[in-house]
């Protein structure tokens, strides 16, 4: 029987945190890895609940490392105990995806189980900011000029991930949010199947520090995918 492990990047997670971990065991995920990614010591006790939940693995970090690099962490660890999983689903430790929201695109994994499903967000929502909305068409437009495909929202950190990318995946630069693009840029070199489903609004919080998959600066990410375009196209395997 093929299997779905749920990746999770942590940094200073809320006490709430667990009990999503906990919900998520309803869905057809049968292993969670979540990777302490530096969290302050104050939050210790949470990850400490986490690893006492059956079938729940925490890796720890020694510092912050940032999302690239922590999701290769993750992915290491899944390859080298696959037994038998079809592939992976990572997703955010701060609220930004709902359960609802994880499931939509757990059942996409079932008529496409190759390449990479993405959960893609809606910026139509009343919490998004007038700068993030437009920041997320400005990175869309240019990652379509740049490398002729269409993506709605290149940041979204929901996504599934079939087991054979792996591999390739732990090579792909980038050890912070640049990862999120990189990913995208080399799979559609590799050309690795890109799927998109639509999944519930964007969640920001005022004065909340973001983590990891929101749109936290369009010029840097417009500056990544330039760099990535003027790199020579190597002959993939």
């Amino acid at each position: 029987m093929n299997k779905i492990a749920a990746i999770i990047p942590a940094l200073n997670p809320q006490q709430s945190f667990v009990l999503f971990v906990q919900k998520l065991f309803m869905l057809d995920i049968e292993r969670i890895v979540i990777v302490n990614d530096g969290s302050d010591d104050k939050y210790d006790t949470i990850f400490e609940e986490l690893a006492m939940l059956e079938n729940c693995h925490v890796i720890h970090h020694d510092r912050n490392y940032g999302k690239g690099y922590t999701l290769k962490t993750a992915f290491t660890y899944m390859l080298a105990h696959r037994e038998n999983y079809q592939g992976v689903i990572t997703l955010g430790a701060h609220g930004q995806h709902t359960l609802q929201d994880v499931k939509l695109v757990l059942t996409m994994t079932k008529v496409f189980s190759e390449g990479i499903v993405l959960g893609v967000r809606n910026f139509h929502s009343p919490d998004c900011t007038f700068s993030t909305y437009w920041g997320n068409w400005a990175t869309s437009l240019f990652f379509e000029a740049l490398f002729h495909r269409k993506l709605l929202d290149t940041q979204t950190g929901l996504r599934y991930i079939s087991m054979k990318e792996l591999p390739w995946l732990l090579e792909v630069k980038g050890d912070h949010f640049d990862y999120d693009t990189n990913m995208l840029v080399a799979a559609l070199k590799r050309k690795c199947p890109i799927f998109e489903v639509e999944i519930g609004t964007l969640r920001l919080k005022k004065n909340s520090v973001i983590h990891y998959d929101e749109i936290t600066n369009a010029r840097e990410i417009i500056t990544q995918m330039l760099t990535d375009y003027l790199q020579p196209w190597k002959k993939q395997r």
